[in-house]
């Protein structure tokens, strides 16, 4: 696999999840904060945290139309050695890519048409696959929390400076939610390979 130079800086995270600071008694980890400037790096990072996923974790992936969910995904495939093009889920809401190699298969959910939380997330039997599965949820926010305590949570905002929006720059924030990402899950990791 070709590596992708990495043109994209990074600061440590101190502050709690926005679980934790609701109050809901969730424990959350410290988080990573990374400023992306092009798709490939989008990619790369995508490649990078999936070396952190093992069968049965939830990631959650926020932000607006175009800010680059599915390409993190398609890094996510690539870092995951699974089966088929990852593409956005819109219009079949999941697609199950199964493993190439002995990981995990990656479950990419499009949650943007599902209005009705966790009721309607059911019948895409999430749950089962869960355990077996790296299940990856965009617009999850509200939705599928209940599945597991333990869930990374990925916000991705296009980039603003000096009035105007920076095309491909992209500020991504990983927070890690629950037990699961405590101490020694390696989010900072992340961080230290897109430092400047």
């Amino acid at each position: 696999m070709e590596e992708v130079p990495l043109e994209a800086r990074a600061q440590r995270s101190q502050a709690p999840a926005p679980d934790a600071a609701a109050g809901t008694g969730t424990a959350a980890a410290a988080g990573t904060r990374i400023t992306i400037d092009s798709p490939d790096a989008m990619r790369e990072l995508g490649r990078r945290l999936a070396r952190l996923l093992r069968p049965g974790d939830l990631v959650l992936l926020t932000g607006e139309l175009g800010a680059g969910k599915t390409t993190l995904t398609r890094g996510l495939g690539e870092g995951l050695d699974v089966r088929g093009a990852v593409t956005s889920p819109t219009f079949v809401i999941a697609r199950v890519h199964p493993p190439l190699s002995g990981g995990p298969a990656l479950v990419h959910v499009d949650a943007y048409r599902l209005g009705g939380g966790l009721e309607e997330m059911e019948d895409l039997d999430l749950d089962v696959s869960l355990p077996d599965s790296v299940v990856v949820v965009e617009w999850g926010d509200g939705k599928v929390e209940e599945l597991s305590d333990d869930r990374l949570h990925v916000v991705i905002a296009r980039a603003v400076g000096h009035e105007e929006v920076l095309d491909d720059v992209r500020e991504v924030s990983v927070r890690g939610i629950g037990a699961r990402w405590g101490a020694g899950a390696g989010l900072e990791t992340l961080a230290g390979a897109f430092a400047e």
